[in-house]
């Protein structure tokens, strides 16, 4: 089982920061960029993520999670597909993450035999582009009660866009193993004590 509390960022420095307060997984979610830089932005958090022990996983690009030697990739719905992901990693065990929207994308997702997934959004959110449709808490209930009655084995499914540390109990009630955080971390007055609102929230110690 993965960390309950998936930390986003492009930042070295907030990784540092975040991991230091106990965060134990970190996406590198690095947009408009060259590949030279967005190489090296990757491979500087997957530095420190190996320096705490952390999960590092790369958005969107699986050539550059391999060559940075990340943990795995997360690919949004209009990257590439997981088959390709997985040519490209020759066999290796990497992470591959998924994005859904619907109780269907978390079915369709689960049949590619993903690692995880992000659900998603939970609320409108600046650091996404092209946002899907907003879910809100009640959206997330009616979406893991149907893929409950489906039957379908699913991977661990993580709420994503615009959580706070407050909507951990009720997301977690309404199924969901964990949550993915960007700004509520990062654009935080006192990084540290956001990531231990979170993992104290999600039942995790430092």
């Amino acid at each position: 089982m993965f960390p309950r509390l998936q930390y986003i960022t492009d930042s070295p420095q907030l990784t540092e920061q975040a991991c230091k307060a106990g965060v134990r997984w970190v996406q590198a979610r690095i947009k408009n960029k060259d590949e030279k830089t967005w190489t090296q932005i990757a491979a500087d958090i997957v530095t420190v993520c190996k320096t705490h022990n952390a999960i590092c996983i790369i958005n969107d690009n699986a050539e550059i999670a391999l060559k940075v030697n990340a943990d795995g990739v997360h690919l949004g719905q209009k990257d590439m597909s997981f088959s390709e992901a997985k040519k490209i990693f020759r066999n290796k065990k990497m992470i591959i993450g998924g994005s859904a929207n619907s109780a269907e994308d978390i079915i369709k997702l689960s049949q590619q035999k993903i690692s995880y997934m992000g659900l998603g959004p939970l609320r409108f959110t600046s650091t996404k582009k092209d946002l899907k449709p907003v879910l809100t808490m009640g959206g997330y209930k009616i979406i893991m009660d149907a893929v409950v009655k489906s039957g379908f084995r699913v991977p661990p499914i993580y709420a994503i866009g615009g959580v706070e540390a407050a909507d951990v109990h009720k997301l977690l009630w309404a199924g969901v193993d964990g949550v993915a955080v960007s700004s509520a971390i990062s654009k935080a007055k006192d990084i540290n004590n956001a990531v231990q609102e979170f993992l104290s929230a999600l039942g995790e110690k430092k």
